[in-house]
């Protein structure tokens, strides 16, 4: 299912490309708070087996997978590199410290300006928050974009780049 559209997409259907890419599926009826460890496990896991980096770790999330991402950002700060969120909500449950901690990680947000699930006003109310806290954050408004922008950002190679480019700024224990 995840081969449908974004990063999985991208991955899938490139030839080589300089990282490599995990991409758990959320069962039915869960959510990312309910897997946050499973998540960190996996991570872990993939660090211990594979030729990873551990300070050059991206998360990201297209849609429900963003709440996720957020959440688990927010969680374990000094895990990430940086954050990717692609038409998706920062979660509610979220407080205003836990949003501090992710001002280490440089964020980028991208947005559809027709995207009728999500109001650009409460990202942008975000992204200033982020802001206000001393974050980095990106924030791109793909004008004629609905929320099925995931492949367009995806293979953007100004977004490819910058993910490549990434590497956690403080050393925090993990």
């Amino acid at each position: 299912m995840l081969l449908k559209w974004g990063l999985p997409r991208f991955v899938d259907s490139s030839s080589s490309l300089p990282y490599i890419f995990a991409a758990p599926q959320l069962p039915e009826g869960q959510t990312w708070v309910d897997r946050e460890l499973d998540v960190i496990a996996l991570l872990d896991d993939l660090i211990a087996s594979q030729p990873i980096d551990p300070s050059r770790i991206i998360l990201s999330g297209f849609s429900l997978g963003t709440a996720g991402a957020w959440h688990i950002a927010a969680s374990h700060p000094g895990r990430f590199a940086g954050l990717v969120a692609v038409s998706g909500r920062v979660p509610k449950t979220l407080e205003e410290t836990q949003l501090a901690a992710l001002k280490e990680i440089p964020i980028q947000i991208f947005q559809g300006g027709k995207d009728e699930k999500l109001p650009i006003e409460d990202t942008q109310q975000i992204v200033d928050t982020l802001r206000g806290l001393g974050g980095t954050v990106d924030f791109t408004v793909l004008p004629e974009g609905d929320h099925f922008i995931a492949d367009e950002v995806y293979s953007d190679p100004k977004l490819q780049q910058w993910l490549i480019l990434q590497s956690r700024r403080t050393s925090v224990a993990v």
